[in-house]
Formats: structure tokens, sequence, C-alpha cells
């Protein structure tokens, strides 16, 4: 194996729940290694579900289809990496191993995952651009159990007494105007996380690539101008200080208040969009220039890891399959509320729910974060990136000079 202690650290900066499943208790299961020639481990970042869930009953089903006993065991997302650098160092990998999709390409680095033409996993029905998440080197490293992604919620009240129609906010200057409206009637505009860690870089992803900005140039004058659109919204009061600090989950209790015409904010949220009791909808987020911003997934891959007894790999390959499976994809995309990564399982879900045909746009129109090849070095690109435009939104510098500090950084970092 090679390079776990630079696995470790590129790491770090991905670990932060933005787009991300849940937490709770751990489910019981077995501690870990490959176990007996009959049982076969699976380990994922569902701690949340225990085994009277769906996703536990459809996990042993597979076994048995397979003729295999499957041990389950659920971890909180940062915990289940570190645990799987360890077990794959210690050779006591688990067989399956579902894992946030920013992780795979550190996995795959350090030599942790089996690729799928080694364990003839069928991907050819995935959509490409979430595929690409899971790439590296030319190489695929597992298959996406579904995604997640970001749009924007509005409220409906609050847009009609500013005299906006949804439909009418296409690019960032309808947008902007839409905010300036709002901010008019004594309501507020928009919030959103801008917070210093992976989760606010999440949030900022549709923006710097909505503006066909490119990670490996944080301050070409594309990446400055999505940087100043935040920073005006600011300066101008449209959208409030509070989004510097702001993580996914504060951002929406703001959205929540019915205070606020737009947040940004992801599939996860559509339960308790629910619940707020008010009207609502949903838009893409928009690109600068019109059209539907490239937003980042979130979301799981099922991989295979490294063994030493590789007869395991037959056996292995039918539960991914199963997991992967149009009708299992469905029911598993349903309880995460994630969308599907095939096109033939997304028309199944708008079909059943047609609140769900936005996010499926906006899941096509996405983009992985390690996407562009780009790997191991987005977590060294992503951390200087939110330092920038803390930055510029806090008032220490201008988006160009955040900017250019912050590429300055990057390009060392990725040396």
């Amino acid at each position: 194996m090679r390079g776990f202690k630079a696995a470790v650290v590129a790491l770090s900066a991905c670990l932060a729940a933005a787009g991300c499943s849940t937490t709770g208790d751990v489910d019981a299961g077995a501690s870990g290694g490959t176990g007996s020639t009959d049982t076969y481990q699976v380990w994922d970042p569902y701690p949340q579900f225990d085994d009277s869930s769906d996703w536990v009953k459809l996990l042993r089903t597979c076994g048995t289809d397979a003729g295999v006993t499957v041990k389950r065991t659920g971890y909180d997302t940062t915990d289940l990496t570190s645990k799987a650098l360890l077990a794959a160092q210690q050779s006591n990998s688990p067989d399956v191993l579902i894992v946030d999709n920013p992780v795979v390409s550190t996995l795959a680095d350090a030599g942790v995952l089996t690729t799928t033409e080694e364990m003839k996993v069928d991907t050819s029905a995935v959509a490409p651009n979430l595929l690409a998440a899971g790439q590296l080197g030319g190489k695929t490293y597992g298959i996406p159990i579904g995604a997640n992604t970001l749009a924007l919620y509005y409220n409906k009240a609050v847009l009609t007494a500013a005299g906006v129609d949804p439909a009418t906010v296409k690019d960032w200057a309808g947008l902007t105007a839409a905010l300036g409206k709002v901010k008019a009637t004594g309501k507020k505009g928009i919030t959103f996380s801008a917070i210093g860690t992976e989760e606010g870089s999440f949030q900022f992803l549709p923006w710097f690539w909505g503006s066909g900005a490119n990670l490996t140039k944080l301050d070409s004058p594309e990446g400055v101008a999505a940087l100043q659109l935040w920073t005006d919204w600011l300066k101008n009061g449209y959208a409030p200080n509070s989004v510097i600090g702001n993580t996914q989950t504060t951002s929406w209790q703001e959205f929540a208040t019915g205070q606020f015409a737009f947040a940004e904010n992801g599939t996860w949220q559509l339960g308790n969009a629910k619940k707020t009791g008010f009207e609502y909808g949903i838009i893409p987020i928009p690109s600068k220039a019109g059209g539907t911003a490239p937003a980042p997934t979130g979301g799981e891959f099922v991989t295979a890891p490294v063994q030493k007894e590789t007869k395991r790999y037959a056996t292995t390959q039918k539960l991914i399959s199963c997991l992967s499976s149009a009708d299992n994809a469905y029911t598993t995309d349903t309880t995460l509320s994630y969308i599907a990564a095939t096109d033939a399982v997304q028309t199944k879900q708008v079909a059943g729910n047609a609140e769900l045909k936005v996010w499926v746009e906006a899941v096509k129109a996405a983009k992985g974060r390690t996407s562009d090849n780009l790997g191991t070095k987005y977590p060294k690109i992503s951390q200087p990136m939110w330092t920038g435009f803390q930055a510029a939104l806090s008032g220490g510098k201008s988006p160009q000079d955040a900017f250019a500090a912050a590429q300055t950084s990057a390009a060392a970092a990725i040396k």
C-alpha cells in the first residue's frame, strides 16, 4: 500500500458534512475484517439506520441472494474513512465499502480500492458526470449509489409580495434583481453557508463553476466574479453577515423562519421543507449567463477494497450489483432523499414524485468535486478557496486579492 499518511492528511478537507448522510447510533455488527468465507463485511456511512431499516434489510437480502451472510457496520462518515485506511494497512478491509464520493480518489490513490474493471462491475448505465467523482487516472473505483446536490428553495409568499416570478430567475442578474425587490419589502434576500470548511466550498462551487471558472485557476476573472457576487450581496444587504459562519443546517434554520426569499440548500432538506409551515418552491441555481449552474455532487460510492483472497471478488461483485440494481437503487435513493445515478431510475423517481424534477435537472448538470482529474488535489485547492472567500466576505481583502492569495496557496500545495 502507498501513501497512507498523505491520504489521511488529504482527507481532512473532504470530511465535513457537505452533502453527506446524517449520523446516529452505530448499528451493532462485526468490528471489521473479511471474516469467514461465507461472511462478507459491509461498512457504510449510515449509522442512523438500524437492523429494522429497509437499508439493512436490503443488505441482508443481497447477501442471501449471493449465498452468503452479510455483516454490516455503520459508521459516521469521518470515522468510516479513517477506519478504512487503518483496515487496509492491516490487510483487514471489509469486502464492500460505501464512502462519500470525494474520498474515493484518495482511497484509490492510496491503493485501497479495486477498479470496476477488476470487479467486473457494469457502470454503463451510470450518468458520466456522476461516475466521474469515482475516477482517477482513467480508471473507475466504484459505482455511485445515488447523488444529492444543491438548488435554491424559495418562499412563495415572500416572492409574491415582492412581485417576483421565480420562473424569471434564470441568471445572476435576474436573481440579484429579485433580491433587491425582496429587500425593498422589508424581507431578507438569500441565505447560504459560507463557513470556512468544506461545507462552505460545497456551497460556493455552483457560483464558481457557474461563472465558467476552473478550480486550477481560482483567481481567474470568472472565479473573482463569483466571489464578487457573494461579496456584493452582503454589502447590499441581500444576504446576512451570518452566512460567514453558517453551516448548511443553520442556513436552513434561517430560511425556516419565513423571512427569507431564497436559501441555497440540498435535497436532504426536502423533508424539513414540508415542515416550515409556508409554501415553498425550488429552482436550479442559475449560472452567470443563464441556465443551470453545475453544482457539486454529494452522495456515496459502493466500492470494493483490495483483498488478499481474490476469490472473494466474485461474491463481492454480486453484492455490489444487487445494491446498484435499478429496483434496489430506487428504494435506497428514496430512503436517502438522493437522486438516482441512472436515467431509468431518475425517470421512475419523477413519475412517483413530481417535486423531484428540479433535482434531477440539477443532478444532470452537477459534477464531482474531484472531477476534471483533480482527484487528491481537490482538498488542497478547496481549503485555500474557502480561506479566500472568508477573507473577502469579512471585508479583510478584496475579492481579487483574496483569490490571488488563494491561488498562490493552492498552486504551492498541489506541486
